[in-house]
């Protein structure tokens, strides 16, 4: 029997005006995929708890950095080596967006990129599939901000 793996992070988005981008890191390792700071949880943390510890050390961002909505949650579920895992994303907004990212040695680029240009990197169809949800998430709750006048 093969023991499942489990991992979490967030989805993050910016705001450069009304221009959302996405943060996708690429991993320092294996085929050197493009996806948001996610990890594997540790024995006796929550699945949130892992997110948040997740994006701290390969992002550089704390929960106060983050407007997190916790009703957009994405769940896929894909074989790694014969061996199921369980990847789960909350969608959450960089307050600053200018803030910068302090990557760990898990990666080596990082990258905002618009909603088409994130799927194209993503490469894999489930993650494709969550920036979909997430970006008609934004599209349908996420206000725009107003002009400054």
């Amino acid at each position: 029997m093969s023991v499942q793996k489990r991992a979490c992070g967030f989805i993050i988005f910016r705001r450069i005006q009304d221009v959302i981008e996405y943060l996708l890191m690429q991993a320092s390792y294996g085929e050197h995929h493009w996806s948001p700071p996610k990890g594997h949880v540790d024995d006796g943390e929550t699945d949130f708890e892992t997110a948040l510890r997740e994006t701290e050390e390969e992002a550089g961002f704390v929960k106060n950095d983050l407007k997190i909505f916790q009703d957009a949650k994405v769940e896929l579920k894909y074989n790694v080596d014969g061996t199921p895992k369980t990847v789960i994303y909350w969608l959450a907004e960089l307050i600053n967006p200018n803030q910068s990212i302090r990557m760990s040695s898990e990666h080596q680029a990082y990258k905002w990129l618009g909603y088409q240009e994130a799927c194209d990197l993503a490469k894999y169809a489930d993650m494709q599939s969550a920036l979909t949800q997430v970006n008609e998430y934004i599209n349908k709750n996420v206000k725009k901000k107003e002009c400054k006048i």
